[in-house]
């Protein structure tokens, strides 16, 4: 594990170890009993040609404060206007400046899958989850070991959700093959250095099998990286920093589904 990941849990750890005191895992069951199932983010992605997840992302360890979001169930709004799949929620508060009630807010207006964003390395975070209304989880490869990996993701996918397994190089995409995930995205971004590199990206997402859905991560700012991305493989792209500063959330969602679209059907085409 990378000093920067570990650093970031350290603090995840301590956060969470309030809340678990706060509020007890049989008070989230009884929430979660209340709700309706949840999305199928998974299959929904799959029946898709080219979707793009957009987050709703207030800052960055690399880069600090990104955007003042005073209003994430709009901004939500707008990803989905032009045509957002999935809505990704950060709700890491140290680092990333989300919360859980940027979640609920986010939940509470769109009527597409919601994606807890966030480093999950406990149970409790995976009930968290889908109490406040998460239809997707994110699980880090480099954060967890291979029971961790497999316990939590058993929980997401009995707990209805479906389940994003996040890898940034070969051999943490070969223990992610081995969940038989329906979703794997390939993070562009250094963990040790957090610099990012879409290098890694055209390097791992040609060896991710044809039937699950391979995802692009981090760094991604342009209708052309969007298309070159497609061209690899990607059937979806996860998206923050370029949409939260650019101005015009929903026109870019909308460029960007289209131009991926259009890639990912030459890719097909051409027999992959």
């Amino acid at each position: 594990m990378t000093s920067v990941l570990t650093s970031i849990i350290s603090g995840v750890r301590e956060d969470l170890a309030v809340r678990m005191q706060n509020v007890s895992i049989e008070t989230l069951q009884a929430q979660i009993a209340k709700l309706p199932p949840a999305l199928p983010a998974a299959q929904l992605l799959s029946n898709r040609s080219f979707s793009v997840i957009a987050e709703v992302k207030r800052a960055s360890p690399s880069k600090g404060h990104l955007a003042q979001i005073s209003d994430p169930a709009q901004l939500a709004l707008d990803y989905q206007s032009g045509g957002a799949q999935v809505i990704s929620v950060l709700t890491e508060e140290r680092r990333f400046g989300g919360t859980l009630a940027d979640l609920d807010a986010v939940r509470s207006k769109v009527s597409i899958p919601v994606l807890r964003k966030d480093f999950m390395v406990d149970d409790y975070q995976v009930w968290e989850a889908r109490a406040h209304g998460a239809d997707l989880i994110l699980l880090i490869v480099a954060a967890l070991s291979d029971s961790e990996l497999e316990r939590l993701n058993s929980l997401a996918l009995t707990l209805g959700m479906s389940v994003l397994i996040e890898v940034h190089d070969a051999q943490e995409l070969e223990r992610a093959l081995a969940l038989n995930p329906a979703l794997v995205g390939v993070n562009a971004r250094n963990l040790k250095t957090l610099e990012v590199d879409l290098a890694t990206c055209f390097e791992l997402l040609p060896l991710i099998p044809e039937h699950i859905v391979a995802i692009a991560e981090s760094g991604i700012s342009s209708t052309q990286e969007v298309q070159d991305l497609a061209n690899c493989g990607a059937q979806a792209v996860l998206v923050g920093e370029a949409l939260v500063t650019g101005g015009t959330p929903s026109e870019t969602v909308r460029e960007w589904t289209q131009a991926g679209e259009l890639a990912r059907a030459n890719y097909l085409l051409n027999g992959s």
